[in-house]
């Protein structure tokens, strides 16, 4: 079984993926969405937590070998990547949105050093707007970003376009497609249901 179908099993076997085509989500964007996504659960399943921590550190190795430290996502990036670094032996370090309102004022959390070639981790990649704020306060530090790296995309256009425009590589562990693919063979969603959520991935702004 490839990577990309265990994650996309394990998704939904923790529940951290819900699909509902019929009844669908609202994003903060305003978008209606047949999905709702949310990685950290994966956290509390020790199966899926050590399975998803080793195919990273595995992709890490293959796909971004010059990497010298880990820098997670705030927040949603944080223990994932604490994991994926303790596993790889490199140093750790987290990106906050914005610098603290308070203390030392750090966006970076954790020591790098300028020039250090840091691979970014994220659990979740939908437009890659706030993963790239990330990586631009990383270069803006002197930190050299080689890429990437995060457990599941939605696939959309715009974010390959994002990260090609910012000449950032980026590797995920599974995608959109692998989901509703494993969805409809455990009966998670109806045949029927399938075109509609094909439907939503090609334009999510005006789908629903």
């Amino acid at each position: 079984m490839t990577t990309q179908r265990k994650i996309a099993q394990f998704l939904l076997k923790t529940q951290a993926v819900k699909l509902s085509p019929a009844a669908p989500f609202k994003w903060s964007s305003g978008w209606n969405s047949p999905i709702y996504c949310d990685n950290r659960i994966t956290l509390s399943d020790i199966e899926a937590r050590t399975f998803i921590k080793k195919a990273l550190a595995k992709a890490i190795k293959k796909q971004f070998p010059t990497a010298t430290a880990i820098a997670g996502v705030a927040t949603a990036g944080i223990a994932q990547g604490a994991l994926v670094a303790d596993e790889l032996k490199l140093p750790f370090a987290y990106v906050r949105p914005k610098p603290k309102e308070h203390g030392m004022g750090n966006q970076i959390e954790g020591r790098l050093e300028k020039g250090q070639k840091v691979v970014v981790l994220e659990d979740l990649i939908s437009t890659g707007g706030s993963s790239l704020k990330a990586v631009e306060a990383l270069q803006a530090a002197g930190i050299e970003v080689v890429g990437m790296i995060a457990i599941f995309t939605y696939g959309f256009k715009i974010a390959d376009d994002n990260f090609a425009a910012a000449h950032i590589p980026l590797v995920t562990l599974s995608n959109y497609n692998f989901l509703i693919d494993e969805a409809l063979k455990q009966n998670y969603v109806q045949a029927a249901e399938i075109e509609s959520l094909k439907k939503w991935r090609r334009n999510p702004a005006k789908w629903g």
